[in-house]
């Protein structure tokens, strides 16, 4: 199956190295990372340099921070109709990456989200030529994926969103008789690894975001049902309730969100229903306490595609990467994206953005214009 416009090996030579251009201040320091890499710090918008290759060429997977810093990088695909089972570890201490329990289903275009009790909760997601409503666990104890109860609804491209009661909302996605996305929702309840379904949506969506606010509710913003959507509700955990709130000031999906210190969230990128042809580099602000959406500064390069949370940094400041070779940092003080130094060897699709415990970021995968997934990973230094 395609990894549908929905939720739709170039490596560096040997001894190539990516010249940093640090405009205005002279690099301060350099640092090493996984294959004797040195890149230069001290650029107002950080600096990214290559990192050890992925053990396979992914797209469309996920990577997800465990309890003791390592990364969990699971499914995904290599190309079109090629989708993994396999699943990796990614090391900060050593840089490299190593093979770990395999999934039940080979999927791609999934979620997976750290549960309070350590595992990995893995939903939805495509499998061969249809949506799944299959779901694991990885234990990260015995490097294990166990299949638990199915979700109530298949879903492809589906957001999963830990809230603050440590159950997990999951909204939206797609299923193969539906061909924009679909209104449903429901709660996985970490306390019996079931699935409990929730009332609807107030709108179809895929491909949207769901952003945990300071007070526990959720943004939900953006996507495609029928069309790409401007319209944005809110999930309140008290209530088990959709809401309407105030509409984005651009439809827009594919797009990727972020938490500002101060509460609000920016939504950066995306595309319009012209797809590759409408990719946005527009960016906005809501206030959870005027319910609206307010215009700020554009991004330096049209986008989409995008991990659909953005790295919030030990500054508070937001990284946004792919969808481009350059990697941008949001920087609220001033409502400005800088670009930060060296760049990522293609413009990379549908691939993650991970933060370390140390603070620094992992990029890993991700395909060009085409469905040729890359092992090729980087690494963000603030």
């Amino acid at each position: 199956m395609r990894l549908k416009e929905h939720g739709d090996p170039m490596r560096l030579s040997k001894g190539m190295l990516i010249v940093l251009a640090v405009t205005g201040i002279a690099c301060v320091s350099t640092r090493h990372y996984g294959r004797g890499i040195v890149f230069a710090s001290g650029s107002p918008a950080g600096s990214v340099s290559p990192g050890s290759p992925m053990l396979e060429p992914r797209s469309g997977h996920t990577a997800t921070l465990l309890p003791d810093g390592k990364v969990l990088i699971a499914g995904g695909m290599r190309r079109n109709q090629v989708f993994y089972s396999s699943a990796e570890l990614y090391d900060p201490a050593t840089g490299k990456f190593r093979a770990t329990g395999v999934m039940n289903v080979a999927r791609v275009g999934h979620a997976a989200v750290l549960l309070p009790s350590g595992s990995v909760l893995i939903v939805g997601g495509w499998v061969s030529h249809d949506s799944t409503d299959s779901a694991e666990l990885y234990d990260p104890v015995t490097g294990r994926f166990s299949e638990i109860a199915k979700m109530n609804t298949k879903r492809g491209g589906p957001a999963a969103t830990l809230l603050n009661t440590g159950d997990v909302l999951i909204t939206g996605g797609a299923d193969h008789d539906t061909p924009g996305g679909i209104v449903s929702a429901e709660l996985f309840r970490t306390a019996s690894s079931k699935f409990e379904p929730l009332g609807p949506m107030r709108s179809a969506r895929i491909a949207h975001t769901a952003t945990v606010l300071k007070d526990g509710r959720v943004l939900i913003a953006g996507g495609r049902g029928d069309s790409v959507t401007a319209s944005a509700e809110i999930y309140d955990p008290a209530t088990k309730q959709f809401v309407v709130t105030g509409s984005m000031l651009t439809a827009r999906y594919k797009q990727s969100a972020g938490l500002l210190l101060d509460g609000r969230v920016l939504i950066v990128g995306g595309s319009d229903d012209r797809d590759w042809a409408g990719q946005l580099n527009s960016a906005e602000i809501y206030d959870p306490r005027t319910g609206k959406f307010s215009a700020t500064s554009s991004l330096n390069d049209s986008r989409f595609k995008l991990p659909e949370e953005a790295a919030q940094l030990g500054s508070g400041q937001l990284l946004i990467a792919g969808g481009s070779k350059t990697v941008e940092v949001y920087d609220p003080a001033s409502g400005r994206f800088l670009i930060a130094a060296g760049q990522m060897n293609d413009a990379r699709h549908f691939m993650t953005e991970t933060k370390l415990k140390e603070g620094d970021v992992l990029l890993t995968g991700g395909y060009p214009n085409n469905d040729q997934a890359t092992a090729e990973t980087w690494l963000y230094h603030r």
